[in-house]
C-alpha cells in the first residue's frame, strides 16, 4: 500500500488544500453575495460565470500546461485563482465578482487537467483503481470540510475568503517540492456533440441535464436554504450533508448498474431526485427532516451524473475513450452554465422554495426522455459493460479516460508533438 501512494502522496495532499478552499466558495460566494442584498438573478449569474470559466479553461488548459509544464502551470492557476477569491470580498459588486469566479473556474479546469493527467501518469494497471479512487475520495472530503468551514465565521467578514485563500495557497507547496517525475501525455479537449449524441443519446442528454440540475443546485442551494428559514450555520450543514450523501452512494449505485440496464438504475435515482426535491419545496425548514431530507436529496441526485457517464462508456470504442470523456464534461459544464440562469429567475419570481421545484422538474424531464429511450433500444449486454469507474464518471474534476492514456491516441498530446507542430522549418524545438 505504501509503494502504491508514495508517488502521488504530495499531489493527493496538494488536492486536499485545493478542493478545500474552492469547496468553501461554493457555499460562501452566494451567501456573502446574499447578504450584500443580490437577487437570485445576479447570484446565478455569478455562479454560472464559474462554469463558463470552467468550460474556457478546459480548452486553454491543456496548451498552457503543455507550454510551462505541470508544476509551473499549476503554480500559475493555484496564483490566479488565489488572487482572484481574495480579491472577491474587495469588491463585493456584481460585475468584479462576474470576471474573478469566471478566472477562478478556468483556473480550476487547468489544475484539475494537471493533477488528473498527473495521478493517470503515475498509476498502473495495477493501481489505477485505489489510486484514482483515492483521489475522490479526497475531493468529497476537502468539498464537505471546506463547506462545514462557513459554519464557524460571518460570511459578511473577510475571514473565511482569507481561509479560502490559504487553503488553496498551501496547495503549491507539496506540489512544487514533490521529487516525483512530471508526465508528459495530458488529454485535449476535443468535442463533437453530435457524434457523441450518435453513440449514446442518454449518456450526453443525461450529463447535460444533470449539469442543469447540479449547477443550480451548487450556485443557489445555500441561498434557497437560508430563504426558506435556516440560518447561515443550518445552510452550510445542509450543503455538507447533501455532499457526503452523494459521496457515500457513488460506488454503491455504480456497482448496481454494471448488473442490470444502467438506464433502470437511473431512472430510479432520477424518480427519487425528483420526489424528493418537490418534498424540499414543500416540507417546512425545520426539525431534523429537512436535514434527513438533504441526505436523501444528495444520495439521489448527485450519482445521476456517474450513472449516465458510465452508460456512455458502454457505447464508446476503446480508441474514443478520451475524447468520449472530454466530451462529457464538457457537455455537463455547460449544462452547468444554463442551470443557474434558469433556476434564479424562478427563484426571483416566486420564492426561493422554487429552486428544489426547478431541479425535480429537471430530473422528471430527464427520466421521461431516459424511459423513452428504454422502448426504443435494447440494454448493452451486461459482459459488453465497460465496468463502473468510480475515478472516471464522478461528478467533479477534469477528463479522466477509465483508460491510461496513450500518446497515440490523436486526443493525447505531449510536449514534444505540440511544439513540433507548431514550430516552423527554421524554429528550433528544444
Amino acid at each position: 500500500m505504501k509503494s502504491t501512494f508514495a508517488p502521488v502522496s504530495s499531489l493527493l495532499l496538494g488536492v486536499a488544500f485545493l478542493i478545500g478552499g474552492n469547496g468553501l466558495q461554493f457555499v460562501l460566494v452566494p451567501l456573502r453575495a446574499s447578504a450584500e442584498g443580490w437577487g437570485a438573478v445576479e447570484i446565478g449569474a455569478v455562479g454560472s460565470a464559474y462554469y463558463i470559466g470552467f468550460v474556457l479553461g478546459c480548452f486553454g488548459g491543456p496548451y498552457a500546461i503543455l507550454r510551462a509544464g505541470h508544476i509551473r502551470a499549476f503554480a500559475a492557476a493555484v496564483a490566479v485563482a488565489t488572487a482572484a477569491t481574495v480579491a472577491l470580498p474587495l469588491w463585493p459588486e456584481f460585475a468584479p465578482w462576474f470576471v474573478l469566479r469566471l478566472a477562478i473556474g478556468a483556473s480550476f479546469a487547468a489544475l484539475y487537467t494537471v493533477i488528473e493527467s498527473w495521478l493517470n501518469d503515475r498509476a498502473t494497471n495495477q493501481t489505477r483503481g485505489i489510486i484514482m479512487s483515492a483521489y475522490i475520495v479526497v475531493n468529497f472530503a476537502a468539498i464537505a470540510l471546506g463547506q462545514f468551514t462557513v459554519t464557524l465565521f460571518s460570511p459578511v467578514e473577510f475571514t473565511l475568503f482569507a481561509i479560502a485563500t490559504m487553503s488553496m495557497s498551501l496547495a503549491i507547496v507539496p506540489v512544487a517540492l514533490t521529487r516525483s517525475a512530471q508526465p508528459a501525455p495530458i488529454a485535449l479537449v476535443r468535442f463533437r456533440p453530435r457524434a457523441l449524441y450518435e453513440s449514446s443519446p442518454v449518456g450526453v442528454v443525461g450529463v447535460t441535464v444533470v449539469g442543469v440540475a447540479n449547477g443550480a443546485f451548487w450556485s443557489l442551494a445555500a441561498v434557497a436554504a437560508i430563504g426558506v428559514g435556516l440560518s447561515v450555520s443550518e445552510a452550510a450543514s445542509f450543503m455538507v450533508i447533501a455532499t457526503v450523501g452523494g459521496a457515500l452512494i457513488q460506488w454503491p449505485a455504480g456497482r448496481l448498474s454494471d448488473r442490470v440496464d444502467r438506464r433502470i438504475v437511473l431512472v430510479a435515482f432520477l424518480a427519487a431526485a425528483a420526489v424528493i426535491g418537490l418534498a424540499l419545496a414543500l416540507w417546512p425548514a425545520s426539525g431534523p427532516a429537512w436535514f434527513v431530507l438533504a441526505l436523501l436529496f444528495g444520495m439521489s441526485t448527485l450519482p445521476t451524473y456517474s450513472l449516465s457517464a458510465a452508460h456512455a462508456y458502454d457505447h464508446a470504442s476503446s480508441d474514443t475513450m478520451v475524447e468520449t470523456a472530454a466530451g462529457l464534461l464538457l457537455a455537463n459544464a455547460c449544462g452547468a452554465v444554463a442551470g443557474p440562469l434558469l433556476a434564479a429567475p424562478l427563484m426571483q419570481q416566486a420564492g426561493p422554495a422554487t429552486l428544489f421545484v426547478f431541479i425535480a422538474g429537471a430530473q422528471a424531464l430527464l427520466a421521461a426522455f431516459v424511459v423513452y429511450r428504454l422502448r426504443v433500444t435494447p440494454a448493452v449486454p451486461v459482459e459488453d459493460k465497460t465496468g463502473f469507474d468510480l475515478a472516471a464518471t464522478a461528478p467533479i474534476g477534469g477528463v479522466i479516460s477509465p483508460e491510461q492514456l496513450d500518446p497515440q491516441d490523436p486526443s493525447v498530446a505531449t510536449p514534444m508533438s505540440v511544439e513540433s507542430a507548431t514550430a516552423g522549418p527554421s524554429d528550433p524545438v528544444d
